[in-house]
């Protein structure tokens, strides 16, 4: 059974930051990628940042750049992604996905391509506001 857990959202100041944390467990295929989605209210879901799991290439969404820093520590089958210097605009509800395709950039964006198998953690909020 596969399973993505979130955890490490909350209720920050701008400027702050938090560390969100994906323990993920059950897969009984190759994965990809691993990242962080996102989708504020009244917004559609847009992909914030990505690992690549064959050569730890990493991926960032243009808001996110030099704020944001992606990390996977495989013995605990974990990935990270570090938030600083926070902004009220990251607002939103966090998820971890998986993909058994490679993550790429688009348009400003982090995407899974849709033609592979993808699975969803529930979802974190992180709210920045003073």
């Amino acid at each position: 059974q596969v399973q993505l857990v979130e955890s490490g959202g909350g209720l920050v100041l701008p400027g702050g930051s938090l560390r969100l944390s994906c323990a993920f467990s059950g897969f009984t295929l190759d994965y990809h990628g691993i990242g962080w989605f996102r989708q504020a209210p009244g917004k559609e879901r847009e992909g914030v940042s990505a690992i690549s799991n064959s050569d730890g290439s990493t991926f960032y969404a243009d808001s996110v750049k030099g704020r944001f820093t992606i990390s996977r520590d495989n013995a605990k089958n974990t990935v990270y992604l570090q938030m600083n210097s926070l902004k009220p605009e990251d607002t939103a509800v966090y998820y971890c996905a998986v993909s058994s395709l490679e993550p790429y950039y688009c348009s400003g964006y982090v995407c899974y391509d849709e033609r592979g198998s993808q699975f969803w953690g529930q979802g974190t909020q992180v709210t920045v506001s003073p």
